[in-house]
Formats: structure tokens, sequence, C-alpha cells
């Protein structure tokens, strides 16, 4: 019963955490801040999912079950790596309208 518990709020923090991410997304203002809540609500939601995954199927099995930390790892490693890559391109198409701006 207490795994439930702490299952559902996990889950209800995590759906709390891409909602603030989705807002975040419409509302700031230009793309290198609508690049960060996102990002962060989309590693921090995935860390709650994983973890309530963890906790209920160890509270099911009577065993610790820890092969969903492999989902955790991957998005450790992924996410930064997309979110620079979007930065860059970011930074990149600003500078080609900058240039194509001071040519006409």
């Amino acid at each position: 019963m207490i795994a439930d518990a702490v299952v559902a709020v996990l889950l209800l923090a995590s759906g709390v955490l891409v909602l603030l991410g989705a807002t975040g997304l419409v509302r700031l203002p230009d793309f290198a801040l609508r690049m960060h809540a996102p990002a962060l609500a989309n590693t921090l939601g995935s860390w709650a999912v994983t973890l309530a995954s963890v906790v209920h199927l160890t509270a099911t099995t009577s065993r610790l079950a820890l092969h969903h930390w492999a989902i955790i790892i991957l998005l450790a490693i992924t996410v930064p790596v997309t979110t620079a890559l979007l930065a860059r391109a970011g930074v990149f198409r600003d500078r080609v309208e900058d240039a194509g701006a001071t040519r006409e």
C-alpha cells in the first residue's frame, strides 16, 4: 500500500513536470530559452516514471528491479547531447539569418 502511494506521487510529479515543460515551451520568448524547459522537464519526468516503475516492480515481485536504470542511463547521456546539438543549430540559424540581413 505504501508502494502504491509512492508510485502515484512519482507519476503525478512526472505529469506536473511535463506540464510545466510544455508551458515553458509555449510561454518563453526565444529559442534559447524554450530549449531548456522541455529538456529539464523531460529528464526529471523520465526519472520520476522510471523510479515509479522500479518501486512498483520491486514491491510486486519482492526483489530489487534495477534493469530499468538502463533507461535513465541512456537518457542521461542522450538528452544533454541533443540539447547541445539543438543549441548549435539555433546559433547557426541565427548567424545565417544575420548574414542574410546584412547582405540585403
